[in-house]
């Protein structure tokens, strides 16, 4: 097996990038020189809402391109989507067995404002990680490599327009009698619905 991975940062990731990360964290490298690739898990993530899978989108700050840098990219604040995306997770899990236990931890997400989407993202992986109860020490890329031959590369193949092979052990979601249960979303599913369990679905 390869001894480690290089990863993306994403916002709320799904639970497929954390199961990578626990094989792989041994030696985990953070991609920080990419361009910023629309469209990805980067700026959205996935939640099971009362209506199926919801995605929540942070938007982009005008001017960012394909040739803008990753660690360069601002966060717009011109509608208020912190409020949006709160009061998507408060009707989606507020029913859910651990959203109280977690609310406190994630409110300030949607309290402070971020001027980088990479800052705020890497804040992200280190309070679910903190959470999660995984320790991890990573690194981060010096430059921007098109392929590495002694990493393996989860920078495109976690996308949310490709048909994953992933699938992990399904787990009661609070609306899955009315939608069945929707697998790799975002680890905030799990986390509220699992709690302290969380790691034992990441691991199989």
């Amino acid at each position: 097996m390869e001894q480690g991975a290089v990863f993306p940062l994403f916002y709320l990731p799904p639970i497929e990038y954390f199961s990578n990360v626990v094989k792989y964290k041994q030696c985990v490298v953070i991609e920080m020189h990419e361009h910023f690739p629309k469209q990805t898990f980067r700026n959205r993530a996935s939640i099971h809402s009362p209506n199926g899978k919801l995605d929540l989108i942070i938007p982009i700050a005008k001017g960012v391109g394909v040739h803008t840098v990753m660690k360069d990219v601002k966060i717009s604040y011109d509608f208020n989507w912190q409020r949006l995306h709160w009061q998507s997770l408060q009707t989606s899990y507020r029913s859910s067995a651990y959203f109280e236990f977690y609310e406190e931890e994630l409110a300030p997400l949607y309290e402070k404002r971020w001027d980088f989407l990479f800052d705020y993202n890497e804040y992200i992986l280190n309070m679910l990680l903190r959470l999660l109860k995984i320790n991890l020490d990573y690194s981060f890329t010096k430059t921007y490599e098109k392929t590495y031959k002694d990493l393996v590369d989860f920078r495109e193949c976690i996308h949310p327009k490709n048909d994953t092979v992933f699938t992990h052990k399904p787990y009661f979601q609070v609306f899955d009698e009315r939608n069945g249960f929707l697998q790799n979303l975002s680890i905030v599913d799990l986390l509220f619905n699992q709690g302290p369990q969380s790691l034992s679905f990441l691991t199989i």
